[in-house]
């Protein structure tokens, strides 16, 4: 009997196939519940995680009246119903970045199969007849709340991964001891740090040999992974993106890594909600500066007044940049187009000016510019091979990329907008000959200002766009508001809740020459589709 109903849930475990790839994904955008994310994200999306057709497999706890043949049938038929209900809601619904199978995922599945294994195989020893229907409710209620078992999965596996992350962690620090003659540059910020690393990249590769981290790997496991599966022994120097969301995580990557250079690009609001304040974030941005050397060299930006306000505890070499106010290193005369930048350099103690031209957009990008002169030349780097170097950067992707859609002009500024960053973005598309559209689905992660912030930014595209596209009807509530505030026309404002629909949309809305920002792209996590 026990192999009957086995063969009765059969579709029930594809169900929990499903849902474990839909949890999980959402688990791995939810950094493994750190700071309780995944949890936050569950209560705050019941819709997504309690509204389905599985809410009924609570009824089998009424199948003691139900003879027991009729009672598998209908726990079969009711599953492959779940099953399609599922299936078509998974393919229905928008993905951008879709789950990314490492080998920490692959332990959380194992986990899960054993778990329920574990389930099955007490099942089978205890196994009686009239119980079937409270197998098949526990079952059911499994199911139901499959996005909490995953969760307690997690837990599970957190010894495991501790004892990994520490056999690698451990390797990475043995490798980097062999690397002796190797530099570490380290770049942080709220925003800018992906741009700055990958200009300065361009810029020392003029002369050295320079590797930046891969894409987004700047946690101390993308840091590690690093390390152990990309850095060789040619790098002259190894430039580490730093990311954080609370404080303590920039100092932990510095005692990895021990960078004698530093960049700090600009203390903003990123991830205000994960810091708790600004000034937490200002400190948590610091502690790159204040783990360097006293022999080292560390970058700032004098025109940002959370890096000039803030009471440095070390002693090493301190280099300013600017724009606005009197620097080390100095940007004047700088001239913006849809071609690209241009500038002249004015270095303390020196009367020369020196011009430096660039394809890439907008002032942020002079800022990572400018940091990335600063550091080439305190290390040996001529004017001439900066001059080349600067000429020579390609632009970084997602990050004020412009590049062609069809016969549109897009501005691919998709990765992670914030107040500062999204008005200079908007400020590029104002220099755009042609009709301008901008779509975006906001900005996140800002705190208790959020929703004054998306308010602004609205305001600001009021005066710059012809269209509005805006992704998600409930995340742009506000842009709407500061749209209509400043009496931007309702008819040009469209609101989707899927960004896939925005590219047949800005085509429809096209002219002979348009220009179309891409503002911000959110993760599938605040996803209202």
């Amino acid at each position: 009997m026990f192999w009957t109903f086995f063969f009765a849930t059969i579709p029930f475990l594809v169900v929990i196939l499903l849902k474990s790839k839909k949890a999980l994904h959402m688990l791995q955008q939810n950094w493994y519940n750190d700071g309780n994310r995944y949890i936050d994200w569950i209560l705050k999306n019941p819709k997504k995680v309690f509204v389905g057709l599985d809410v009924f497999y609570i009824l089998f706890f009424f199948g003691k009246l139900i003879d027991t043949e009729i009672l598998l049938f209908l726990f079969f038929a009711f599953s492959l119903m779940v099953v399609v209900t599922t299936y078509q809601h998974i393919r229905e619904e928008q993905v951008k970045k879709p789950l990314v199978v490492t080998k920490r995922v692959k332990r959380l599945i194992y986990t899960t199969i054993l778990l329920y294994g574990i389930i099955y195989l007490l099942i089978g020893i205890f196994f009686k007849r009239t119980n079937l229907y409270l197998y098949f409710a526990l079952l059911g209620i499994l199911g139901y709340f499959h996005y909490f078992v995953i969760w307690l999965v997690n837990i599970i596996n957190k010894p495991i991964e501790k004892y990994v992350f520490y056999y690698y962690k451990r390797k990475a620090i043995l490798k980097l001891r062999n690397m002796s003659d190797m530099s570490v540059i380290g770049i942080t910020g709220s925003y800018g740090k992906t741009s700055s690393k990958n200009i300065l990249a361009d810029i020392l590769n003029v002369k050295y040999n320079a590797f930046p981290t891969p894409k987004n790997f700047n946690t101390t496991y993308g840091m590690i992974n690093t390390i152990n599966n990309y850095l060789d022994k040619f790098s002259d120097y190894f430039i580490a993106e730093m990311g954080a969301f609370k404080t303590g995580e920039i100092k932990e990557i510095c005692d990895l890594v021990h960078p004698k250079y530093g960049i700090l690009t600009k203390v903003g609001t990123a991830h205000l909600e994960s810091f708790g304040s600004r000034e937490n974030i200002q400190k948590g941005k610091f502690e790159l500066i204040e783990s360097l050397p006293s022999d080292g060299i560390g970058i700032l930006n004098v025109d940002d007044s959370y890096q000039k306000s803030y009471r440095l505890k070390n002693n090493c070499k301190i280099v300013w940049i600017g724009i606005e106010n009197e620097a080390d290193v100095q940007a004047t005369n700088i001239r913006l187009s849809y071609k690209g930048t241009s500038f002249d350099v004015i270095f303390k103690g020196e009367k020369e000016k020196f011009h430096f031209e660039t394809r890439l957009l907008g002032k942020a990008n002079v800022y990572n510019i400018l940091a990335g002169i600063a550091l080439g030349k305190n290390l040996g780097i001529s004017i001439e091979q900066l001059m080349l170097g600067v000429k020579r950067i390609n632009a970084v992707e997602h990050r004020l990329e412009l590049k062609k859609y069809g016969n549109i002009n897009l501005i691919d500024d998709a990765y992670n907008s914030n107040p500062d960053g999204s008005k200079m973005a908007v400020e590029v598309l104002g220099m755009m000959p042609g009709k301008k559209i901008i779509v975006t689905p906001g900005m996140i992660e800002l705190g208790p200002d959020e929703y004054q912030y998306n308010q602004t930014f609205g305001e600001q595209i009021a005066g710059i766009v012809d269209e509005a596209i805006l992704i998600g009807e409930k995340q742009t509530k506000a842009i709407y508001e500061g749209l209509i505030r400043k009496k931007f026309p309702k008819e040009h404002i469209h609101i989707l809740n899927d960004v896939k629909l925005a590219f047949p949309l800005m085509q429809k809305l096209a002219e002979k020459e348009t220009y179309v920002l891409l503002e911000n792209d959110l993760p599938d996590i605040f996803n209202e589709k």
